[in-house]
């Protein structure tokens, strides 16, 4: 049963996880810019935020679910903002420079995936259903909700090794001039999921 919540729990990190947003524009350019080791950092800070959310649902924090679910608006005009200023400052960046969004220490980059990702708290209501598909409700038993979250953060950490280090094995074999070209797309890219969530929100 133990194994079983961890197997579950990475399973839904993963799944989670894998779908190409903005946090995997970052996590891809970071790889190709910077390295393996940064991209995987990157994806962390999503990672960390997803085991967050998947404890609020996990083990029933109704107040902070409330809270979140509330202020779902305000965060999400931040994370549109951030997500469109990103986009921008991709976009004129040139390859030698550091990413400007995060600058070059590890802890500022895993910051800033994570505040991004936290900017979505849409997130929680995606585990809250998923945990309560598979039994897990409000009055769950907390020893499965910790290993499950455990695994949340496991399978979603495992993603984003995979991506970083399969982008990051094409980095000796790109050029200045592509990795130009990655930065014009991904800072579209961006930008587009930035105007995308404002615009959805202001409507």
């Amino acid at each position: 049963m133990e194994t079983g919540f961890f197997l579950k729990g990475a399973a839904i990190g993963l799944s989670i996880a894998a779908p190409v947003g903005p946090i995997g524009v970052l996590c891809i350019r970071r790889s190709l810019a910077d390295g393996v080791w940064k991209g995987f950092v990157a994806g962390l800070g999503a990672a960390t935020a997803d085991a967050a959310y998947g404890c609020v649902a996990g083990f029933g924090l109704t107040s902070i679910s409330d809270f979140l679910v509330r202020h779902q608006t305000g965060l999400g005009l931040a994370g549109g903002a951030f997500l469109g200023y990103l986009g921008v400052r991709t976009f004129s960046s040139e390859p030698a420079r550091d990413a400007p969004e995060a600058g070059s220490h590890p802890l500022a980059i895993y910051g800033s995936t994570l505040l991004l990702t936290l900017a979505n708290p849409a997130t929680i209501l995606s585990f809250a259903a998923v945990f309560a598909a598979i039994g897990l409700g409000i009055s769950a038993d907390y020893a499965g909700a910790g290993r499950l979250v455990l695994g949340v953060f496991a399978g979603s950490a495992l993603w984003w090794l995979i991506l970083s280090g399969g982008v990051g094995l094409l980095r000796s074999r790109v050029s200045p001039a592509w990795l130009r070209g990655v930065n014009r797309a991904s800072g579209c890219v961006l930008l587009g999921f930035g105007i995308y969530a404002l615009a959805r929100l202001l409507r």
